[in-house]
């Protein structure tokens, strides 16, 4: 609980620091998402702060009572010391309270998209692993998960597929993952037993409320036509798939996965957003300096990350160095070792 709550303290002093920035000051809909988050960690930071003062209190009188006093003074400091035990208790267990009231506000939705990389079709059947991986993750901490788009292809993969992932601190473990993912495996169609290697890339993006990115309709193209299948082979008879195009940044966002129009229109807004979040954040870290990066990497989308070596049944983060003999669980879902090992070097 306190690396917790000392993550929390750090994040607070951030905003503190950015909602000072002028840049940040003029742009309306930042300022105000970071307002807000900032008066969510409010009553956590503070009663942290409260408690760690009274700690401090503690042991300056514990190193009194080992010099020598009067009875009567000994008695005094130790009920002193009792009292402020007493209000350090209370302290904890308000932050407890303060957490568990919390705790649904504290829910997080992230859009990821996966894009197969070099490799042909062994990119987009690996690009479907990551898929199903992300998914088992998602489902051991009881997150929902939620197709957005996708393009299949005819062997079950994915040249690309985007979905959005829903739950506490969903964001706070999937950040890790932007970059580019390695497969070291033998493809089915493969005759002579090589291996081959392919890459996917991963892009983990905040889901901003509408309320936080209000999106001016004049700077939206949207185009509807019928969706198709595998091979152009059409699944729908009206024209439900949508094409949304951002002029003012020439971002383009499809959506043909479900059979009405409205809806893939409205997940199509979603993905939007968040790649619209996305930019102006990265353009944010832009104009940081560079030892404001995370020190395990700068999490950009070009970067590489993490190889799956399917014939020595392995996983290695290059970023910290840790190789796993587990590709199976990891693959299933267990990647929490990877991330504890990220928050560390990350704090280092």
């Amino acid at each position: 609980m306190i690396e917790e709550l000392e993550q929390i303290e750090k994040r607070y002093a951030e905003l503190e620091k950015m909602l000072s920035d002028p840049g940040i000051i003029s742009d309306k809909a930042r300022y105000n998402q970071y307002a807000r988050e900032i008066s969510r960690l409010s009553p956590q930071v503070f009663s942290y702060r409260r408690c760690k003062q009274l700690q401090d209190e503690i042991s300056k009188l514990e190193e009194a009572l080992k010099e020598k006093h009067e009875p009567e003074f000994i008695q005094m400091i130790e009920n002193e010391i009792k009292d402020l035990r007493l209000k350090c208790r209370q302290a904890i267990d308000k932050i407890n309270q303060q957490i568990k009231e919390e705790a649904p506000a504290a829910e997080q939705g992230v859009i990821m998209e996966i894009r197969a990389g070099t490799g042909g079709q062994e990119a987009s059947l690996f690009a479907a692993v990551l898929y199903r991986m992300y998914t088992k993750f998602a489902q051991r901490r009881n997150w929902q998960a939620e197709m957005l788009t996708s393009h299949p292809t005819e062997l079950g993969g994915f040249k690309e597929v985007i979905f959005g992932i829903h739950g506490k601190l969903a964001y706070d473990f999937l950040k890790w993952e932007s970059g580019v993912h390695r497969v070291q495996r033998v493809p089915a169609t493969e005759t002579q037993g090589r291996i081959h290697t392919s890459t996917a890339t991963v892009a983990v993006l905040i889901e901003p409320e509408s309320a936080e990115l209000q999106i001016n309709p004049k700077d939206l193209k949207i185009d509807v036509y019928r969706s198709s299948g595998h091979g152009g082979q059409s699944v729908n008879t009206t024209d439900s798939a949508v094409r949304i195009t951002h002029l003012p940044t020439g971002l383009v966002i499809t959506c043909q996965d479900e059979r009405s129009q409205f809806k893939n229109k409205n997940k199509a807004l979603r993905v939007l957003r968040a790649e619209l979040m996305e930019k102006a954040r990265q353009e944010e870290i832009n104009k940081i300096s560079q030892d404001r990066r995370l020190q395990v990497g700068s999490a950009e989308r070009s970067e590489k990350i993490r190889t799956y070596n399917f014939p020595a049944h392995r996983v290695t983060d290059h970023r910290i160095n840790l190789t796993l003999h587990k590709l199976e669980s990891v693959l299933e879902g267990e990647l929490e070792e990877f991330y504890e090992q990220l928050n560390q070097k990350k704090d280092e």
